[in-house]
């Protein structure tokens, strides 16, 4: 059987700058079946989940639905649900956890607040193992379910603290995972690979072995934080932080134009410098390129082929001199 997953694996297609960007993730126990739509097709209220939506548009933070590893019976009897809020940024992330009954208590979040990391002591703090939360969402895609599911199960059974998730993007890269409380996510995850990275994230470090990128950043910053990393061998999970995150203009460009080029100018590609700083106070620029120049391939199953959109990183500078100058590629949604 042929699938997005096997297609995109045949293809050698790069994982990094493919994260679902989300500054802070809140994730709401839900069992029972989930629908494509899992926030307003599941047993939650539609209502709520639609609340929910509306709520965390354009505040970074990203709700999702989870549950833990197993079957699911289709029954809507659930009196008590767990719920987690975490910030991802470096330096500041952090796990906040409650027990409620009703889920509309999430309703009455600061989604602003949360969304810039402060979390101003609501809830307990959790203290626990990482979190591992693996996308399973068959209904979203059957790659999620065939392959996201068994590793999930696998992990709980060696006693991993590990929750199935909606959806986190990036069908074509399952089994596909993230890790909190820093929020990298890892694409093509084997049982190995994650253990090893929930045995990093316990130490404050990260695995790059098949990671797609950390959460906090859109995708530019997320490819850039991955190629300065290969590049200097840094794996403390805060070491880097993404700075600031420019638009290049396209060249030539009109005298009275003022579109940047992510916008995609006369046919330009969208293309931006990245900086990022060390917390030894090392800092770098680096060039990144979306493109869309590998093979032909379906960005999920039954989609259409196409090229994937992928980020290119071109160059990575530092203040004294070119560092790096050999193009890295790093596939985007």
């Amino acid at each position: 059987m042929s699938t997005c997953a096997t297609a995109s694996r045949e293809s050698a297609e790069s994982l990094a700058g493919t994260a679902a960007p989300a500054r802070t993730w809140l994730l709401i126990e839900q069992t029972g079946p989930w629908g494509a739509h899992a926030l307003t097709n599941s047993h939650l209220d539609p209502d709520v989940g639609r609340a929910l939506e509306a709520a965390a548009e354009g505040t970074g933070v990203r709700v999702a639905l989870i549950r833990r590893p197993g079957r699911h019976a289709d029954c809507h009897g659930t009196s008590r649900r767990r719920m987690f809020l975490a910030h991802t940024a470096p330096g500041r992330s952090w796990i906040r956890t409650t027990t409620v009954t009703d889920p509309r208590a999430a309703l009455d979040l600061d989604f602003v607040a949360l969304g810039g990391g402060e979390h101003r002591g609501l809830w307990e703090p959790y203290i626990g193992e990482p979190l591992v939360l693996v996308c399973t969402n068959g209904k979203r895609d059957r790659c999620c379910a065939l392959l996201g599911r068994p590793l999930a199960a696998e992990l709980a059974a060696g006693g991993s603290e590990v929750w199935e998730v909606t959806h986190i993007g990036g069908h074509r890269f399952s089994p596909t995972l993230f890790v909190l409380p820093y929020g990298y996510a890892y694409g093509r995850a084997s049982s190995p690979l994650v253990k090893q990275a929930v045995e990093a994230a316990r130490d404050g470090r990260i695995t790059s072995d098949h990671c797609r990128g950390r959460s906090a950043w859109d995708r530019p910053g997320q490819a850039a934080d991955l190629a300065v990393r290969g590049l200097i061998g840094e794996d403390r999970a805060d070491a880097l932080d993404v700075v600031r995150t420019d638009p290049m203009w396209p060249e030539p460009k009109s005298a009275d134009s003022r579109t940047p080029s992510s916008a995609t100018v006369g046919g330009a590609s969208p293309a931006w410098v990245v900086t990022v700083a060390h917390s030894d106070g090392r800092a770098w620029q680096v060039a990144v390129e979306q493109r869309a120049d590998g093979a032909a391939a379906p960005a999920s199953c039954g989609a259409p082929l196409g090229p994937p959109a992928r980020m290119a990183v071109v160059s990575v500078t530092a203040a004294n001199g070119l560092l790096h100058g050999t193009p890295q590629a790093a596939a985007s949604r």
